[in-house]
């Protein structure tokens, strides 16, 4: 059995694993394209770009891949499926570090510090709060209400914000797909946490936008293909939303004449929210020498990712 795995996890990894495995590590992407070909089992995260999708395509006899990345949007999923490829995700490893980001996007939102911070850059001392909203007893709809927008549910939930989820099934009383864009105008913040797919591609749009509060903000911390810009950038201009917080953008990186740097009260952060922990390979590492043990065994994995639906 081939496995072919990253070399800057292989600390966490090489005393924990089989001795009657064939072991090649790679620290490029061309390495690990070369490795990949006859492999049997891959981890091909490689930073500072994350998964390799070039390994990926080349790993024709590949049986299981792994990645610490949950959006596999860059993917051939239905390649993947037709080689018969299980692939697990790292779902949930970046959840706390993200989570804490999309409630920190709702409390810079909430008391402008982004105005504060300017301010102090200008050594302006100000004589009002450019921020003044309370987060108690605010609403907040969180779209995509999986590992990490429960996380952001209840963390919000903490200061006193009421929390709304959708989910696909509807389950313990969130909205369903069909059910939330009715109610947008009932909230005063809406989070994006839904995984990427077909279906999530310009979720928000000018309708969507319209149909928020004037006083509400729109905070993503999902994927930049979720929000039409365009549309975006009207509703900020005529100040029909108060605000936007942009965690990822579409394209990555923002060009620097792009107009969303620009638009009023956009908050760009660089989608360093995943970035910002020291977790990560360490919570990887943990998952994948779980979901071998139990490929091994042919037991039930962790985050097997369903290939028509996209995660």
């Amino acid at each position: 059995m081939k496995i072919v795995l990253p070399v800057i996890a292989r600390s966490l990894l090489d005393a924990h694993l089989p001795e009657d495995i064939d072991v090649h590590w790679v620290a490029s992407r061309e390495e690990a394209v070369a490795a990949i070909a006859d492999a049997d089992i891959a981890w091909v995260d490689l930073p500072p770009h994350g998964l390799t999708r070039e390994a990926v395509a080349a790993g024709a006899k590949l049986k299981w891949l792994f990645t610490a990345i949950a959006g596999l949007e860059s993917l051939d999923l239905g390649a993947l499926a037709r080689r018969g490829t299980i692939v697990t995700n790292g779902a949930g490893i970046n959840a706390i570090a993200v989570a804490e980001y999309a409630v920190m996007g709702v409390l810079v939102a909430a008391k402008r510090f982004d105005q504060v911070v300017r301010a102090q850059d200008r050594r302006d001392w100000l004589e009002y709060a450019p921020g003044r909203i309370e987060l108690f007893e605010t609403k907040a709809l969180v779209i995509g209400y999986g590992s990490i927008g429960r996380l952001i549910g209840e963390r919000l939930a903490g200061f006193g914000v009421a929390v709304t989820g959708v989910t696909r099934s509807g389950r313990d009383g969130t909205l369903k797909p069909d059910e939330w864009r009715a109610k947008l105008g009932d909230y005063d913040w809406v989070i994006l946490a839904a995984p990427s797919t077909d279906a999530t591609k310009t979720l928000i749009g000018e309708p969507e936008l319209t149909a928020m509060k004037s006083t509400a903000w729109l905070v993503n911390i999902a994927r930049g293909d979720m929000i039409d810009d365009d549309a975006l950038i009207a509703a900020l201009t005529a100040k029909t939303i108060a605000g936007a917080v942009l965690d990822p953008t579409e394209p990555e990186p923002l060009p620097a004449d792009h107009p969303l740097w620009d638009a009023p009260n956009a908050i760009i952060t660089m989608h360093l929210s995943g970035r910002s922990q020291t977790k990560m390979f360490h919570r990887a590492a943990d998952l994948f020498l779980k979901n071998l043990a139990a490929y091994r065994a042919d037991k039930p994995m962790i985050n097997v990712v369903d290939l028509d639906e996209g995660y």
